[in-house]
């Protein structure tokens, strides 16, 4: 019905109507999201394996509690992802693993810094930084 009166009352303009879809396209705005959501949650469950794989190289925990802290640092803090919560916490757990090994003994402030660090880890990937 629009489009028969814009013919009649258009006639005298350049666009006599113009024509709006209304369909919805709302799947689609949706099937993005999903997808950045995917690629998402695909980086942070590779970032996750790279922290599992750093920790579980290295000098026995056990038997060289330092050495170990020591081990971590750096490949910890080459580890690069877009997460900012992720990142965060990797970034503090190598920076307990610093305190440390700096401060060469076990059950310090320092001990529970590494143990507070590593939940913070394991909150997000779940058994890395056991």
């Amino acid at each position: 019905a629009d489009q028969i009166a814009a013919q009649h009352i258009g006639q005298d303009t350049p666009l006599p109507s113009i024509e709006l879809a209304t369909e919805d396209h709302s799947a689609l705005l949706g099937a993005c999201g999903s997808s950045s959501s995917q690629t998402r949650k695909a980086e942070i469950e590779r970032t996750c394996r790279q922290v599992e794989a750093v920790l579980s190289d290295g000098p026995e925990p056990a038997a060289d509690p330092v050495g170990y802290a020591q081990a971590q640092v750096l490949p910890l803090r080459q580890i690069r992802t877009s997460d900012e919560r992720l990142h965060e916490a990797i970034s503090r757990l190598a920076a307990a693993y610093d305190a440390f090994a700096a401060e060469h003994r076990a059950g310090s402030a320092a001990n529970s810094a590494v143990s507070a660090a590593a939940d913070t880890v394991n909150a997000i990937c779940p058994g890395a930084a056991s």
